[in-house]
């Protein structure tokens, strides 16, 4: 306990899955939490709950996508609870009907696409970081995606953009390390959030569990905990880094069910001689 024991937390998409997680866990280790999130009354009702057990937790409405907005809750944050030391950008998401080959993607989605997830997040760290310089440092915390690591038969623009934002959190980390700012970014697979699991196909989860190197997708939690980590002092030392949580699923070829049961048939047979 008391892993961010005195520290003030901004979280943006903290309504649920990945960020209401984050949010819940720093707050269980000590940090004063603001939930920020387009559904401020999901956002209301997530940071009730977090004061039911104990912990101190605001909540405010949040429109990533408006540098306004954006700013308007880091002020709150700063105002309710007398500074900033992390930031959790945490909104991000693509549009599985619009964002899709080189050649099929419009200027519009492609707009959009960049807007969600790349400067959504350059609104966020530019908002927070007077505030952490102030107070002689902090850390910053972006939710980039796996699907930046590999290619994509469609969703280019979410694709680019998370790669935006493990581009900008280096760059960010270069600028502003001496100071004091930490940034880092963490990379999930697949996460059962509760979106993912209303809309994705069991098939799809199956699939995709199959070709991971544990024996199941991930859950809020898990990347909830490596965000609580990096906002800590326990990672005092971990600048520009993005940390890929997706149970080994970049390690694990599409080729490795056949070639275990190869690796056994060709076993069997040395047996055998």
């Amino acid at each position: 306990m008391g892993r961010v024991e005195g520290k003030v937390a901004l979280v943006t998409g903290a309504a649920s899955g990945i960020g209401l997680s984050a949010a819940t866990l720093m707050a269980q280790e000590g940090a004063k939490v603001v939930l920020a999130d387009l559904n401020e009354a999901a956002a209301q009702q997530a940071a009730a709950r977090i004061r039911e057990a104990g912990g101190q937790a605001q909540a405010t409405t949040l429109n990533a996508t408006e540098r306004a907005s954006v700013q308007a809750a880091v002020d709150f944050t700063a105002e309710t609870f007398g500074g900033l030391n992390i930031m959790v950008n945490n909104v991000g998401g693509n549009r599985p009907d619009t964002d899709l080959d080189t050649l099929h993607i419009t200027d519009e989605a492609w707009d959009f696409a960049l807007l969600l997830n790349a400067t959504a997040t350059l609104y966020g760290c530019q908002a927070a970081l007077p505030h952490l310089l102030a107070a002689g440092g902090g850390s910053i915390v972006n939710t980039a995606s796996m699907a930046h690591r590999g290619g994509d038969l469609v969703r280019i623009g979410y694709t680019a953009g998370k790669a935006a934002v493990v581009a900008m959190t280096r760059s960010m980390a270069a600028q502003y390390g001496k100071q004091g700012v930490r940034c880092n970014s963490v990379s999930p697979g697949l996460v059962l959030t509760p979106a993912a699991e209303q809309h994705l196909p069991q098939a799809f989860k199956d699939m995709w569990s199959g070709y991971n190197a544990v024996p199941d997708v991930g859950r809020p939690d898990d990347i909830g905990y490596t965000i609580l980590f990096l906002a800590s002092d326990e990672a005092r030392h971990i600048t520009g880094q993005n940390i890929e949580v997706d149970g080994g699923h970049f390690v694990s070829q599409p080729t490795n069910p056949a070639m275990r049961v190869m690796y056994q048939q060709m076993a069997q047979q040395a047996q055998q001689e």
